[in-house]
C-alpha cells in the first residue's frame, strides 16, 4: 500500500530568531580579539535561547493542525549555533523532531574594519573610510554604504533573498513531506534584511526598524497566492547595553548584532 503524504497545510510559517545574549553583546571590545563568527554567547544567553524554544514550542502547539514538520536554517556563527541547539532541546521535549540545516546565508552582515571599533577610534584609525560612511548617514543612505572590508546592507539583503527558493520547495514538500515550520536563527541586521525582502517592502523601513532584541522571535505567516503577514511571537530580552550612550552611538554602525 502507497504512503500517501499529508497535504499542505493551510498556511506555512516562517519564524526568524535572532540569537540570545552574546559576549559580545556584553562587551564590543569582543570583537577586537575574537573573530565575528566565532563569538560565542554569554552564559545567561544559553537560558534566553531554551525560554524562547520553549515559547516558540508553545506557539507553535496551539495550532489545530494534524501533523507539523519543523525545519531549522542556522547561520554557521558560533552564537547562533549554540542559541540553535538550546531553541531545539526545547522543541524536542514538546514533541518535534527539527531537522537542522546550515545555511550561509543567514550569517551576520560583516563590518569588515570598523568591527569592534566605536565612533571615537574610527575617526582617529580610518578617518576617510569614517568620512565616506558618515556622509550616507547624512543623507539617510546608510543601507547602501558598505563597510571597509565589508557589506553594506543592501548586499546582505542580495545574499539572503537567495535562500526564499528553497524555503518555497520545503513548504511545498520538496523531502516528501511539506515543511509548516522553518524557524531561521540569524542576526539582527541579517533578519531585518531577510523580513524586508520576503515582504517586498522599501528598503527605507530595514533602515528605520531597529535590531529585534535577543532571542525575539519575528513570525511570517501566510501561503503562496495567498499573501503574507509579519507577527511577533515573542519580543525577546533586551540586553543590559542597550540603553547605554556609547552602545547607542555603535549601534548606528551595526555593531551590536
Amino acid at each position: 500500500m502507497l504512503h500517501t503524504p499529508p497535504p499542505s497545510p493551510p498556511q506555512s510559517h516562517i519564524h526568524f530568531v535572532r540569537h540570545g545574549l552574546s559576549e559580545a553583546n556584553l562587551s564590543n571590545k569582543v570583537n577586537l580579539h575574537t573573530a565575528d563568527h566565532a563569538v560565542p554567547l554569554a552564559p545567561e544567553g544559553h537560558d534566553q535561547a531554551y525560554k524562547a524554544g520553549k515559547i516558540l514550542a508553545n506557539s507553535i502547539l496551539e495550532r489545530d493542525y494534524p501533523y507539523t514538520k519543523v525545519l531549522m536554517l542556522v547561520s554557521p556563527y558560533k552564537r547562533t549555533q549554540q542559541t540553535a541547539i538550546a531553541l531545539k532541546k526545547a522543541l524536542y521535549e514538546a514533541g518535534f523532531e527539527p531537522t537542522w540545516r546550515e545555511c550561509l546565508q543567514l550569517r551576520e552582515q560583516s563590518f569588515g574594519l570598523f568591527d569592534g571599533l566605536d565612533a571615537e577610534q574610527l575617526q582617529e584609525i580610518y578617518p576617510r573610510q569614517y568620512e565616506l560612511y558618515q556622509k550616507h548617514k547624512e543623507f539617510e543612505g546608510e543601507f547602501f554604504a558598505p563597510m571597509p572590508m565589508g557589506e553594506s546592507r543592501a548586499r546582505v539583503c542580495d545574499r539572503v533573498r537567495s535562500v526564499f527558493g528553497s524555503m518555497m520547495r520545503d513548504f511545498a514538500g520538496a523531502g516528501g513531506i511539506p515543511a509548516t515550520d522553518i524557524i531561521c536563527v540569524s542576526h539582527g541586521v541579517t533578519i531585518r534584511c531577510a523580513i524586508m525582502e520576503f515582504l517586498h517592502w522599501s528598503w527605507d523601513w530595514c533602515e528605520k526598524e531597529p535590531n529585534p532584541a535577543n532571542c525575539a522571535i519575528k513570525t511570517i505567516s501566510g501561503a503562496e497566492n495567498r499573501g503574507w503577514k509579519l507577527s511577533e511571537t515573542f519580543s525577546g530580552f533586551p540586553h543590559p547595553r542597550d540603553h547605554d550612550h556609547e552602545v547607542q552611538e555603535i549601534r548606528e554602525h551595526g555593531h551590536v548584532a
